[in-house]
């Protein structure tokens, strides 16, 4: 018995699309690839990888305050300067104006004993030896952009300090700021500034070289000239800042540049 429905036609058979293969040249790139890989893995040129530089370690002291001083180290010597840049990871330019610092403070006030290293433990503390918020030094020691601190508006850890210049040198009319790579407001700038370059130019709070001597020079001043003393030392690094804390900071970075000129 036949069925009386009509019988559906057979659907359409279509042609399987032929699979394309991997291009040559992608295969032979592939493998030079994996030949390059294998062979710089492998070689041994006697050559060491290159590796980041490590921060420079400085350990956290806590000396009691007014009876001790950091470790003492000698003036710089120049030809040093690239190596100890590289070791204590300080921008050579900034180590070129803490070593003159200490040398233009010496020929004028041999007895106050700065030492270049107070100076790096005090830009380390203030502006990270000029590079804070990625400011870079050029090679005429002026930064590339101007380091100017949080106004001192009497908020917690901060005194009131009003306008003293007009907003000159901050650019604040509000209140004072520290300004430049050692970090001095208006009124101690104006009353200390050293003009490195004997230009006849106003000395400049941004310039490495004037804002390192006019902290080499107020640091003999207010340390009663004896910063190889204990009680000048922390006299000096507590005017700066009016805290142990920080003068600690301080300590512990001097100490740590100062051995590390000893150690070879």
């Amino acid at each position: 018995m036949t069925s009386s429905l009509p019988i559906a036609p057979s659907p359409p058979q279509r042609r399987r699309p032929k699979r394309r293969g991997v291009p040559k040249v992608l295969i032979l790139g592939l493998l030079v690839g994996v030949i390059v890989a294998a062979y710089l893995v492998l070689r041994d040129d006697g050559e060491e990888p290159r590796r980041r530089p490590q921060a420079f370690p400085v350990p956290e002291l806590t000396p009691q305050a007014r009876t001790t001083v950091p470790f003492q180290a000698p003036p710089i010597d120049m030809a040093r300067v690239p190596e100890l840049s590289r070791r204590m990871q300080i921008p050579e330019r900034m180590l070129v104006a803490y070593a003159k610092a200490e040398e233009l403070q010496r020929q004028t006030d041999p007895a106050c004993g700065i030492s270049w290293t107070m100076l790096a433990g005090i830009g380390r503390k203030e502006s990270f030896h000029g590079r804070i918020n990625s400011t870079s030094i050029n090679q005429d020691g002026t930064l590339s952009k101007p380091i100017i601190g949080v106004p001192l508006d009497g908020s917690p850890g901060f005194r009131a300090v009003k306008d003293t210049d007009k907003g000159a040198m901050d650019q604040d009319t509000t209140w004072d700021r520290a300004v430049g790579p050692m970090q001095f407001i208006p009124t101690t700038w104006k009353r200390y500034a050293v003009r490195v370059s004997g230009d006849g130019q106003p000395a400049d709070p941004q310039q490495v070289d004037d804002a390192a001597a006019t902290a080499a020079r107020y640091l003999c001043a207010v340390g009663d000239n004896e910063l190889t003393s204990p009680q000048g030392w922390w006299k000096a690094v507590m005017t700066y800042n009016e805290s142990v804390s920080y003068a600690r900071d301080v300590f512990s970075g001097q100490d740590a540049y100062a051995k590390a000129v000893q150690s070879q």
